[in-house]
């Protein structure tokens, strides 16, 4: 199978990168040391590809309505130019087909951000919706689209310093919003627990704003890094932290679910009829070892999972996040069986580290 290749390719490879088929994506894993990778964007700042991942713009007078059945979270929220929303995508029996970021530009145009391995699938799902829904809506993806993110203390800065003019447009940004600066799309918003910028731009444009960034001493990070870093955040990641076999009030997503609002959405009535009986919290391995994905987590309420696990930097101890009964307390003490050990964890509430700090101790 041909990998795809995002615009920046060549200059992944021209840095050094170790590339890895990511999803069928040919992707940067690292450029030299995770773990360096992983403090700079921290306690200073990088710059990472999303260009996998997929834009698509809803376009039409009956768009916020359309949007107010489809996602679980409520677009009602949204009435500031660039304001954007965190929410799940849900199928009727309630499992998340994704997590996406939606922004209201205009009140007939709503732009959406979805994952990269399941973007055809949401898109697919969309586009079905619409056709029973909202026949008179436009759903346009923007494959032609790169998206640069920029992260750390020091990155808007560091993106002012490269793009002229960038400053005045977006110094009193607040996050999670966004601004259109002429073809690009600059918004205030990422995946590592820092402040900084997710920026949408034409493809052809990429490779030189790159490495611009790169001049002005943005050091490139990898997907390695990247998951650390998110994980620490205590931020989701789909297809480990839930998929469509998950109800997301499992999986740590009720803040993004209003089941308050009278208005009904895909996956609502499934929610409401079956409560969760698990939960998603954080784990600190307090023994030597790595937790890791689908170690399995004896408590004494039941057995749970881990959903996603690694070492982390910031904190110098392994972490994790996992689900398991719901009557497990923060505090508790937990057993993962790791290999032929069984390693004792503390339960905490996550995230473990942001803003350049840790924020949960063992």
């Amino acid at each position: 199978m041909t990998l795809k290749q995002t615009p920046l390719n060549a200059a992944h490879r021209a840095m050094g990168a170790k590339m890895v088929d990511f999803g069928g994506w040919d992707m940067p894993v690292n450029y030299g040391s995770q773990i360096d990778e992983h403090h700079q964007v921290r306690n200073d700042c990088g710059m990472f590809d999303v260009s996998h991942m997929r834009v698509v713009d809803m376009r039409g007078n009956d768009v916020r309505t359309f949007l107010q059945g489809l996602l679980a979270n409520n677009v009602s929220k949204l009435h500031l130019t660039g304001k954007a929303l965190y929410s799940a995508m849900l199928r009727p029996d309630g499992g998340v087909i994704d997590d996406l970021i939606v922004y209201f530009m205009r009140e007939d145009w709503f732009r959406i951000v979805v994952n990269a391995g399941t973007a055809d699938k949401d898109i697919a799902w969309m586009r079905a919706q619409a056709a029973i829904h909202a026949p008179k809506l436009d759903i346009t993806d923007h494959p032609e689209l790169a998206m640069i993110a920029v992260q750390g203390p020091n990155a808007r800065a560091k993106v002012w310093e490269a793009l002229p003019g960038s400053q005045a447009l977006t110094e009193s940004l607040i996050p999670f919003s966004a601004v259109e600066m002429g073809e690009m799309f600059i918004a205030r918003t990422g995946y590592t627990g820092e402040d900084g910028f997710e920026i949408m731009l034409p493809a052809k444009a990429a490779p030189f704003f790159w490495g611009i960034l790169a001049e002005k001493g943005v050091k490139p990070i990898g997907l390695g890094a990247r998951d650390t870093l998110r994980l620490e955040a205590g931020m989701n990641l789909y297809g480990q932290d839930m998929d469509e076999t998950v109800n997301p009030l499992e999986a740590g997503l009720a803040w993004t679910i209003d089941l308050i609002s009278p208005r009904d959405f895909v996956g609502k009535a499934a929610l409401l009829a079956n409560p969760p009986t698990q939960k998603l919290i954080g784990l600190i391995l307090q023994d030597r070892g790595v937790l890791r994905g689908h170690q399995v987590v004896h408590t004494a309420h039941g057995t749970g999972e881990i959903t996603s696990g690694s070492f982390s930097p910031t904190l110098n101890q392994s972490i994790a996040l996992a689900r398991v009964p719901k009557e497990v307390a923060i505090g508790d003490s937990v057993q993962v069986a790791i290999r032929d050990k069984m390693l004792t964890a503390k339960v905490v509430k996550y995230p473990f580290a942001r803003n350049g700090k840790v924020v949960v101790h063992s």
